[in-house]
C-alpha cells in the first residue's frame, strides 16, 4: 500500500528527531445524499491560504473534545456502532466513543453549517454547541455509522486518530444557507461517488471513498454494525486490518 497521509488532520512536517507523540481523537463526517442511482457526497475545499492543503477537497471534520460526551442528545449511538467504536485498537470507553461521534456532528456544523439531529429543545452552555441551542436542534447519533478508522504515521509534528462517519442528507435537521460559523471550507459541493475520488482529495480520502463505495455495494441502506477498516503504520509498512 502506498503512503497516504490521515485526511486534512495529518500535517506532512516531520516531527523533531527522537520525539514520538501520541495521536489525538479527531473525527470526520461523510454526508451522503441520493440523486437517481447515484449516491453524492459533500466535500469542502480548504482554503488556498491555508499553509495545510490549501486547494484540497476534505470532509467536514477535526479534533475531538472530550468535553463533547456531556452534551445531551436526541438519541444515542447504535449499539452495535457504539460496539465498533469502542472495540479494537487502544482503550475506547463508552464516554469517549460518544464524544468522538458527537465531535463529527459538531465540526459538520462549524465547518458546513448543517445541523444533524431532530427539532426541539436544547440548551447548553457550550459555545461551540449554541448554533443547535438557537436553531432548536437536538443532536442525534443513531444516524451515524461508523465507515473507517485511520492514524497519523508517527514522526509527524501532530498526529490524529480519526474516525469516519456517515450520514444521510436526510439526518440533516438544517441546513444554513451561508454555511457554518468557520472558514474552515471555502466551497461546499455534491459531487458522485466517481467523482470525488477523481477531485483533489488527499490519498487517505480517496482510500476511505473506496471503502465507503465497497460497503453501499454489499449494503445500500448502510445498515449498523458493518465491518470498520483501521489504516495505519506497522513496522514501517501501512496496513488495512478490520476492527
Amino acid at each position: 500500500m502506498t503512503k497516504a497521509n490521515v485526511d486534512k488532520l495529518e500535517p506532512s512536517a516531520a516531527a523533531p528527531a527522537g520525539k514520538r507523540l501520541r495521536p489525538r481523537d479527531a473525527a470526520t463526517l461523510i454526508l451522503l445524499d441520493r440523486k437517481g442511482s447515484e449516491v453524492l457526497v459533500l466535500m469542502g475545499r480548504r482554503h488556498a491560504g491555508h499553509a495545510f492543503m490549501p486547494g484540497k477537497f476534505v470532509f467536514p471534520g477535526g479534533r475531538t473534545d472530550p468535553a463533547d460526551s456531556r452534551i445531551a442528545v436526541a438519541t444515542d449511538l447504535h449499539p452495535e456502532e457504539e460496539a465498533n467504536l469502542t472495540a479494537g485498537l487502544g482503550r475506547t470507553s463508552q464516554a469517549r466513543a460518544r464524544a468522538i461521534a458527537l465531535s463529527a456532528i459538531r465540526e459538520t456544523y462549524e465547518e458546513a453549517g448543517l445541523l444533524i439531529g431532530r427539532k426541539g429543545a436544547f440548551t447548553t452552555a457550550r459555545r461551540d454547541w449554541q448554533g443547535f441551542a438557537e436553531h432548536g436542534v437536538v443532536p442525534s447519533l443513531e444516524v451515524l455509522r461508523f465507515i473507517a478508522r485511520a492514524i497519523t504515521p508517527p514522526n509527524r509534528v501532530r498526529r490524529f486518530d480519526t474516525r469516519f462517519f456517515s450520514a444521510w442528507r436526510s439526518d440533516v435537521a438544517i441546513e444554513l444557507p451561508d454555511g457554518g460559523p468557520t472558514n474552515e471550507l471555502e466551497e461546499l459541493v455534491w459531487l458522485p461517488l466517481a467523482k470525488a475520488r477523481e477531485a483533489d482529495i488527499p490519498d487517505i480520502t480517496r482510500m476511505i471513498l473506496d471503502e465507503l463505495k465497497k460497503r453501499l455495494a454489499d449494503d445500500p441502506l448502510l445498515r449498523p454494525g458493518g465491518a470498520v477498516p483501521l489504516y495505519r503504520r506497522v513496522r514501517n509498512h501501512f496496513t488495512r486490518e478490520i476492527l
